[in-house]
């Protein structure tokens, strides 16, 4: 009984952090997140290399197009 419960809750907690991605995207002027560029992240790029989408480095912004523009 107590796995079942447990089961539920984490089924629940999945649920709701995809509800509110779905949200996210849904409430996004083009439907699409922010801050893209791992290389802004320093935890997922730790050899400081560029973008392999765009190009930016570390310090720079996401050169994507903005496609609203």
């Amino acid at each position: 009984m107590a796995l079942l419960k447990l089961f539920g809750i984490a089924a629940f907690l999945l649920a709701l952090a995809g509800l509110g991605m779905a949200i996210k995207i849904w409430g996004k002027k083009g439907g699409e997140f922010t801050g893209t560029c791992a290389s802004n992240s320093p935890f997922l790029n730790k050899e400081g290399e560029n973008c392999s989408f765009c190009g930016a480095a570390p310090a720079e912004q996401c050169k994507k197009p903005d496609p609203a523009v």
